[in-house]
């Protein structure tokens, strides 16, 4: 573990174990009422119920939808396999839109629900497609269910498409060694950016699972290196986008990162508020954080890329890359073990386009030893 690094905790928030073992956490302000916070630890869920107990609102459940409206269907859809497959961050983000969404449209009927009202809630969405689009992806998800289970008659946002913007080609370019100078050049060990900078750097961890990580995640395992048992601390963490578990090593550079801090006690990465970042704002921070360094157009997802081809380059397997990165099947692997390759094959075989060398060559090779001239025939 890190037992040098300081441990701020959001204000108000209270840990104790109770009487059978079992952690509680709870928002008191002053001598005011203890309200419980039963999301876990460290999950979106937990901060959005901390936010709410700060403001004095207690979890309670809600009430009962009438049947056959769409604030029911909702309830039902939340208590399903369907919903609860959903890798934790699109819960979280659908389960948002969907209150937005039941606080106008929660009493009307799934029969009466049309393409009309999906393509009106669209356009109310316009300025934003990317908030259009989740709007659409979250009311599909929820009908596709209703259909397969016999509680709605169609799936009215089947028609109803957003225009966006033309995906970038190639993806997220990945950082260059020089712009990853600029940026640990402007954000010095012991600011938060550079915090946020070395997890990806020195994990490859995607920023969902950065945002969520702390030292509830931090593990000591024995690990053989160089056919010798040794004693390390390492990074464990379930990929909330996948569910797949991830160790690895904590590398000397990171942990003296975090080491430096400023670090949180539900996140190594918190505002300044001590609270949790969510994956989105947390991406939109660290873009801001490489614009004021000097990097353009370069966001966490390149760190990510970045290393998975340093990672290749320097000799990674494909099997090494999916234990790394948290793939699997093969496909994302091959397609940096590929790429390494035939960086590594070209310059070896550049010299074979020098016309210098070429010109000295003959189609057919001088023999080694002198040659008789043969016997004429007659």
């Amino acid at each position: 573990m890190i037992p040098s690094m300081p441990r701020p905790r959001p204000p108000h928030l209270h840990r104790e174990a109770n009487r059978h073992g079992t952690v509680v956490w709870y928002v008191r302000i002053g001598k005011g009422p203890r309200i419980r916070i039963r999301a876990a630890y460290g999950t979106p869920e937990f901060e959005e119920a901390y936010q709410a107990a700060i403001q004095g609102d207690r979890p309670r459940g809600a009430a009962k939808a009438m049947r056959g409206t769409l604030g029911w269907l909702f309830d039902l859809y939340r208590q399903t396999t369907a919903w609860t497959d959903l890798a934790r961050s699109t819960r979280y983000k659908r389960e948002k839109i969907m209150m937005r969404v039941l606080d106008t449209a929660g009493h009307q009927m799934v029969a009466a629900i049309n393409e009309a009202h999906v393509t009106a809630g669209r356009e109310r969405r316009a300025a934003t497609p990317a908030s259009a689009q989740a709007f659409i992806d979250t009311l599909h998800g929820l009908f596709k269910w209703a259909v397969s289970v016999k509680l709605a008659a169609g799936d009215p946002t089947l028609n109803v498409k957003v225009k966006t913007k033309p995906k970038r080609k190639g993806g997220y370019p990945p950082w260059s060694d020089e712009e990853m100078a600029k940026f640990e050049a402007r954000w010095p060990r012991g600011t938060r950016e550079r915090v946020t900078f070395d997890i990806l750097a020195y994990s490859g961890l995607r920023i969902g699972d950065v945002a969520i990580l702390g030292r509830q995640h931090l593990k000591q395992r024995t690990i053989v290196i160089d056919g010798e048992p040794v004693r390390r601390t390492v990074i464990s963490i379930d990929s909330e986008k996948t569910g797949m578990r991830v160790e690895l090593p904590l590398l000397p550079q990171l942990k003296e990162t975090l080491d430096a801090g400023p670090t949180g006690d539900l996140a190594f990465i918190v505002t300044r508020r001590g609270t949790p970042w969510t994956k989105g704002a947390l991406g939109t921070e660290f873009v801001a954080a490489a614009r004021a360094a000097g990097v353009a157009g370069k966001s966490a997802h390149g760190m990510r890329k970045a290393a998975a081809t340093r990672a290749a380059e320097n000799g990674a397997t494909e099997r090494e890359l999916e234990a790394i990165f948290g793939w699997s099947g093969g496909r994302m692997a091959t397609l940096y073990t590929k790429s390494a390759n035939r960086s590594k094959l070209a310059a070896g075989a550049i010299g074979k386009l020098d016309r210098a060398e070429t010109e000295n060559r003959t189609s057919i090779p001088a023999p080694s030893a002198e040659v008789r001239a043969g016997n004429r025939k007659s």
